[in-house]
């Protein structure tokens, strides 16, 4: 802090006189350019989403001209429900969906409760990063390897245990249960309600209660769990919303790991959206408008359940009871949670592994020798991608933070009256949460079809604004509560030395907030990275990224080749981590030695 403001108060006295007379005209300017900031940003998701339904809901009432389409009428709902296997993919949705939100859910806060008073809660966050960069796919990807029939666990223990000389003729990936759909969603959303959780305990003085619980004979964990844990859900019901409509609606992942005929319903209204026969549009609109209402009415179910379940868990916490399953059954999700994690990492060293192996033939559990060949010959057909890939996420990212930033500084200059409280965001910016709780598969259809009358499809401006709808709010939640924590001492500290708002902003705030700041980049780039959907409808299949080719390869191409698509798309958020985390320890000790 001390260099900041050392190199605000160089020069003050001879532009002090500068200062004073250029702040009158620049000072409307810029409280006019924060003002707007709100509007634009809800302009830059909001339209497309609205636009979207409004473009999805035509359709699947028979209203589409381009199509056809130019009376309304319900045929496109009788298309999809005389479809054949169309009950059997809504019941494949409901209990994938609802048995992946669950199951994360109760991880999450059984193994919250169960390292809050470790060690390793300290450095959760960090053993978190891998699972959190790693787009859906990518895992997707790896864990299909670890479970098909001549994946690295079968080989593991065959022929030994086995006997097996050959892949069993089991079904795994594809299943019609969609348990590996299920296991792999919780593998990737557990990670992401536990930092969740943790971001929320630092809004609660949890360790004092917890103390206060102690000293009347509660554990450490059901101490938690009748403390905090009540404190702590409304904090994070949206995230689990969040889970929740990701899970019925997740078309990569169910793509790559099954349930495959039928699909589930996202992934037949993708199929027929992309049908060379326009007609199955209809349907396809009816399937993805029936998946929005399944998306609504989950999340009021939950709901109620939330309201079923406040009175019990008041009388749970009333009777006083110092023992019953909670300690048993933290105890066994954290074993759980480790298990999980092992196969999250060994899905990782087995893409890689296949990326770099030579032929790898079952049932020797490692490949017979290591080449750089795979890599050689993909080279050329991973540059466009690869380069696509990098420019989209950070241009996408760029316009999110420039929106973001002036939104919280929008929010944190606007007066307050004396005796209220500063709002925590902006009366307009709750549609920020809207695009992680409308299914993408919605409204993304009805955007192409805006984007084909505005003719901009398929190109790169289309993707980019596709990806800033899903990159923005995370990286204004992410960035949202470090910056209103920020000590505004030091800004009216550096004020007092002449400095202009914007010199406060660029040469106070920003250096200050550097770490989450680039932080926060990082969690944008790698939600870029993993976009699928919006590449596929926006780009009309002619931007390729890294994220679209190898869902495209998991089909049916050599493992070797997906396991090189795969790695590469993994390593792109990988390294925003990396580099969000060492830059700030690299530049500090420079900020030092100038000061």
């Amino acid at each position: 802090m001390a260099e900041a403001l050392h190199a605000l108060s160089a020069g003050q006295e001879g532009a002090a006189g500068a200062a004073a007379s250029t702040a009158p005209a620049t000072a409307p300017r810029r409280r006019g350019l924060l003002r707007a900031a709100p509007v634009l940003t809800v302009a830059a998701f909001g339209l497309p989403i609205l636009c979207g339904l409004v473009g999805t809901l035509m359709p699947a009432f028979g209203y589409l001209p381009a199509a056809g389409g130019t009376q309304w009428s319900l045929d496109p709902w009788r298309a999809l429900l005389a479809a054949p296997g169309f009950a059997t993919s809504l019941q494949a949705t409901l209990a994938t969906g609802w048995s992946a939100t669950v199951l994360s859910v109760a991880l999450a806060f059984l193994v919250a409760g169960h390292l809050h008073e470790r060690a390793a809660s300290r450095r959760l966050g960090t053993w978190l990063s891998p699972l959190l960069a790693m787009p859906h796919s990518a895992l997707a990807i790896g864990f299909a390897f670890l479970i098909l029939p001549s994946g690295w666990l079968v080989r593991w223990v065959s022929p030994g245990l086995t006997g097996w000389t050959v892949p069993p003729d089991v079904a795994t990936v594809g299943h019609p249960s969609g348990w590996p759909l299920v296991v792999a969603l919780v593998i990737k959303e557990t990670p992401f309600l536990l930092l969740m959780i943790l971001g929320a305990l630092n809004q609660i003085q949890a360790p004092a209660q917890i103390q206060a619980a102690r000293a009347l004979g509660y554990g450490p964990v059901l101490a938690w769990f009748k403390v905090v844990l009540p404190q702590l859900y409304p904090q994070v019901r949206l995230p689990i919303y969040a889970v929740l409509a990701f899970s019925l609606s997740v078309v990569d992942v169910a793509m790559i790991l099954g349930p495959n005929n039928p699909p589930t319903l996202a992934v037949m209204a993708v199929r027929w959206f992309s049908a060379p026969d326009v007609r199955m549009y209809f349907p396809a609109a009816a399937a993805a408008t029936l998946l929005l209402a399944v998306v609504v009415a989950s999340i009021g179910v939950w709901h109620a359940v939330e309201r079923v379940a406040r009175p019990v868990g008041r009388r749970w916490i009333e009777r006083g009871e110092r023992g019953g399953a909670v300690v048993p059954l933290a105890t066994t999700a954290a074993g759980v949670g480790a298990t999980l994690a092992v196969l999250a990492l060994a899905a990782m060293l087995g893409m890689l592994l296949w990326s770099v192996a030579t032929p790898w033939r079952f049932p020797d559990a490692w490949p017979p020798g290591l080449t750089g060949d795979t890599w050689a010959r993909q080279s050329g057909r991973l540059a466009d991608p690869s380069l696509a890939t990098f420019a989209i996420g950070a241009m996408s990212t760029l316009v999110a933070l420039a929106l973001t930033l002036a939104c919280l500084e929008n929010e944190s200059s606007s007066p307050v009256a004396p005796g209220r409280r500063r709002p925590a965001v902006s009366g307009s910016l709750w549609l920020l949460y809207l695009p992680l709780l409308v299914p993408q598969v919605a409204f993304l259809f009805g955007l192409q079809v805006l984007l084909i009358h505005l003719r901009l499809d398929a190109t790169w401006a289309a993707v980019v604004w596709a990806h800033l709808v899903f990159v923005l709010p995370y990286l204004f939640l992410s960035l949202a509560d470090p910056w209103r924590a920020f000590d505004a001492r030091y800004a009216r500290a550096a004020a007092s030395l002449g400095a202009s708002p914007w010199r406060v902003l660029w040469r106070v705030k920003l250096p200050i907030l550097q770490k989450p700041l680039l932080i926060a980049c990082a969690v944008a780039f790698a939600v870029s990275v993993g976009q699928y959907l919006p590449t596929l409808f926006a780009g009309a299949g002619r931007v390729a990224t890294l994220t679209t080719e190898a869902v495209t390869l998991s089909a049916g191409a050599d493992r070797r080749v997906i396991g090189t698509w795969a790695v590469l798309q993994a390593a792109f958020p990988l390294v925003a981590y990396l580099l969000a985390a060492l830059v700030p320890r690299v530049l500090q000790p420079q900020r030092g030695a100038s000061a």
